[in-house]
């Protein structure tokens, strides 16, 4: 080591030399790793229901030509047979209702099981969602939070410091309290954002649902003298 250079000098130049997130963890205190743990607990709903989503999908408008050809034409066991081998809450719905159907059943009572498996199959779609806004708001608390604490450490250090150092310490303390800030705010924008995109995708889902089996219902009742056994 150059021996000009002192230890405070060289302390700061290793931080200079780290890259951006590190320098902000380090700056941050331990509020960032507060943060850092909602935004992985953030991360792993958005993954999970990225992928549970798109296998609980079927395409509405395939799925319903082929279900709707084959009530029309009497043929209910292999629409059921249909249904099962492409399992999703849209399907499943379908499913209760044309059971019903093949068992000679009133219309109400196929219209209440539909609408029960629609309540029984939304859970399977939200899953976790929900969680997503309370860790934007958590976030974005945590964020303050981590403001609040290096602020208090600022003033703190400037009153006990001398007058050469209290810059440098008001520095330090408003750095903390950005680097919170910034990155509660960061955590908080993803989750909410990916809320609103997966609130979106569950509504569509329940009104294809819900539509669908309206749908499945009016059909049944103009086609029952077609339906076989």
């Amino acid at each position: 080591m150059n021996p000009t250079v002192t230890a405070p000098e060289a302390a700061v130049a290793a931080v200079d030399n780290m890259n951006f997130l590190q320098r902000a963890f380090a700056e941050g205190g331990f509020v960032m790793y507060i943060i850092a743990f909602i935004a992985i607990l953030a991360i792993g709903v958005i993954v999970d229901r990225l992928v549970k989503m798109k296998s609980l999908s079927v395409d509405k408008k395939s799925f319903t030509d082929q279900i709707f050809r084959m009530v029309v034409g009497g043929d209910l066991r292999q629409a059921i047979s249909y249904c099962d081998n492409h399992p999703a809450p849209l399907t499943n719905t379908v499913k209760e209702g044309l059971m019903l159907a093949m068992n000679k059943r009133p219309d109400e009572e196929i219209q209440v099981a539909m609408d029960a498996a629609v309540m029984r199959e939304m859970p399977k779609v939200e899953g976790w969602t929900s969680f997503l806004a309370v860790f934007g708001n958590v976030a974005v608390l945590a964020g303050l939070l981590g403001t609040i604490i290096g602020m208090i450490g600022s003033f703190r250090a400037v009153a006990a410091a001398d007058p050469a150092t209290k810059a440098l310490e008001l520095s330090k303390g408003i750095s903390h309290a950005l680097n919170c800030t910034a990155f509660g705010l960061l955590v908080a924008i993803i989750s909410i954002v990916a809320y609103g995109l997966f609130q979106h995708r569950i509504q569509k889902t329940e009104n294809e649902m819900v539509e669908t089996s309206m749908s499945l219902l009016n059909l049944v009742v103009s086609n029952r003298d077609k339906l076989k056994d």
